[in-house]
């Protein structure tokens, strides 16, 4: 089995963006950015497949696991299965898939006698109406224009939104120092990867194709937000959103701000999942989903019986 897997790198991006855009998929990881935000949380590798295709390996725990292929929907069951040989027979273990999207699932047809297929619900990436969350109207969101109003009166004059670039990178570092500060040590262990991430990305977002915003306030960065653009579906996609939790309204007008800026006509917001949250699916069920890109686990029964 010939399959070569190196590392994710900044220069793999842009270079095969244009795979994860070859079938459906709504999922935050139907665009490269999230695999380089979380490439050392799941030491990301990948493989690529006669310009075709690019086929994934990752591992948590040591546990190696993969994704669904980066292709065409008519090559899908021709890659899926050239990764379930190679589990079993490079690997000798039974192929394992994370966040498999609803589209590939629903298109491989697995028999479910050899391979358990498995909502993972808490890993649901909610998505919204874009031009709803530009201009927050309606009764169902008065109340998040009620508190971006309330910022915008009591900063009057004191708040600008200005697109970031590569030149602001210290000014990000700096906001994610205190935010990270104010976090302390009793956190989820992905938020440190999570920040060493972001920094991989500041440090390489020439190379990048992102798009970033932030809000200063009397001239400090108080807000920033990371986002990339699925052509496919005409979807903007949230990777990363802080902003200083004191402020009443920032967050609402960081969210607002930016997909006004950056992305003034796309149709569709994907904000990601709440990765079972309490607190985190109540904030983005506030914002009135309109539906979910869900996700699946898809494990093989026995290796050898494909």
């Amino acid at each position: 089995m010939d399959l070569k897997f190196r590392p994710v790198e900044a220069k793999d991006i842009d270079r095969l963006e244009p795979f994860v855009g070859l079938r459906p998929n709504k999922t935050c990881d139907s665009v490269m950015l999230d695999s380089f935000l979380w490439k050392d949380y799941y030491n990301v590798r990948i493989a690529v497949e006669e310009d075709r295709a690019v086929l994934w390996l990752m591992s948590v725990d040591g546990e190696p696991y993969t994704a669904m292929p980066a292709c065409r929907e008519e090559d899908l069951a021709h890659y899926f299965y050239k990764m379930v040989h190679y589990f079993n027979e490079e690997l000798k273990k039974p192929l394992k898939i994370y966040l498999a999207d609803e589209e590939a699932v629903r298109a491989l047809a697995l028999d479910p006698e050899k391979y358990q297929v498995t909502e993972q619900e808490d890993l649901k990436d909610y998505l919204y109406d874009g031009e709803a969350l530009r201009t927050l109207a309606g009764k169902k969101l008065h109340k998040k224009k009620n508190h971006l109003n309330a910022f915008v009166k009591e900063y009057k004059g004191r708040y600008e939104y200005r697109k970031l670039c590569c030149p602001d990178r210290q000014d990000v570092w700096r906001f994610l120092d205190l935010w990270r500060e104010q976090k302390g040590d009793n956190v989820e262990e992905h938020l440190d990867y999570e920040v060493k991430g972001i920094h991989e990305i500041l440090k390489n977002c020439s190379s990048l194709s992102i798009r970033m915003g932030g809000i200063y306030i009397d001239g400090n960065l108080e807000a920033f937000t990371i986002g990339s653009y699925n052509a496919r579906e005409d979807m903007a996609i949230i990777h990363i959103e802080k902003a200083n939790p004191e402020i009443r309204g920032l967050y609402q007008f960081i969210n607002q701000q930016f997909l006004i800026h950056e992305f003034a006509d796309t149709s569709l917001v994907n904000r990601e999942d709440d990765l079972g949250l309490e607190g985190l699916r109540k904030a983005k069920l506030s914002y009135n989903p309109i539906g979910y890109a869900r996700k699946y686990q898809v494990i093989q029964r026995q290796a050898g019986v494909v």
